[in-house]
């Protein structure tokens, strides 16, 4: 099963190449894309500058944003997690449309939800919509995303939210705008990622908190990638006939055959919660569990 998992994953990224035109890396150093919000003892580089160190102690976490604001587009990054005891530690890679946990936000959200040694890393990702969440779903990981960097992308567009591990679709969340408005697609965001204690939810709901003895947790970052439409005022459109613009364009509406493959892979071994089956939560479901991500 491994061997044809990483066969359609290969297989994927080779489609991806034909079908678009690959991200742009983001040029220029961490400050000239990013702003951080914690001590400098907490912030850390490579000699070189293209890695970054992100740590969390009993004290002070740590998190960065862009300062570029973005409509639609592609977004990635290359992270390694914190390795060892890390239960209560969330390393959170998101967008978000305030500088802040705002009550009218929209937001994308990726979170690695820490662990004690030996269980599993898992990957919760969430949906908001004017301040309004609830769109949780949970997976494992195919790897151990502590042992060397892994590629964590978000493909977003007025159809479709894609939520990527290694190129592979992990989520599919789309558009319902013809039967309700629980989709993020009027407000620009900023790209975060942070790392903070949150023992109090994150690791068995709770019930297993941070051991300050192992502090502090340090979780790593480079490659920034982003191909998407920076917001300008007045209100840009933001929305390409083009196919310069591939995230905007048909065959980024829907997933390719190779990415329905994988998609089903992930779905059949790898789901640890979804919202839309939740109906304990959700009597009546949202209206957007109704859409099939096959389409």
């Amino acid at each position: 099963m491994e061997k044809l998992f990483h066969s359609l994953a290969a297989s994927l990224f080779i489609a991806f190449i034909s079908l678009f035109q690959l991200v742009a890396a983001g040029k220029g150093s961490f400050d000239d894309n990013f702003s951080k919000s914690c001590p400098e003892t907490h912030f850390k580089t490579s000699e070189d500058g293209q890695i970054w160190y992100l740590s969390l102690d009993k004290q002070a976490g740590c998190g960065f944003a862009t300062k570029q604001r973005y409509r639609f587009g592609w977004f990635s990054m290359k992270l390694k997690l914190v390795g060892g005891d890390s239960a209560g530690v969330v390393t959170a890679y998101y967008m978000c449309s305030e500088d802040g946990a705002g009550p009218e936000r929209d937001e994308l959200d990726i979170e690695f939800l820490g662990n004690r040694t030996g269980q599993p890393y898992l990957i919760q990702t969430n949906v908001y919509k004017n301040g309004t969440g609830n769109r949780e779903m949970r997976h494992m990981l195919w790897f151990d995303p502590t042992e060397e960097f892994h590629i964590y992308s978000i493909l977003w567009n007025d159809h479709q939210i894609v939520f990527f591990v290694d190129r592979v679709p992990v989520r599919v969340y789309k558009n319902a705008n013809y039967t309700n408005n629980f989709y993020p697609n009027e407000k620009p965001m900023y790209l975060f990622s942070s790392i903070w204690n949150a023992d109090d939810w994150a690791t068995r709901g709770g019930l297993e908190k941070t051991d300050w003895k192992k502090a502090p947790f340090v979780s790593s970052y480079k490659d920034f990638n982003v191909d998407g439409c920076q917001w300008e005022e007045p209100y840009p459109a933001c929305v390409s006939t083009t196919t310069k613009n591939w995230w905007d364009q048909y065959n980024a509406w829907h997933l390719s055959d190779d990415q329905k493959k994988d998609f089903a892979w992930v779905e059949r071994n790898l789901v640890i919660y979804d919202y839309c089956k939740d109906t304990q939560r959700f009597p009546k479901l949202p209206e957007e569990c109704w859409l099939s991500p096959w389409d």
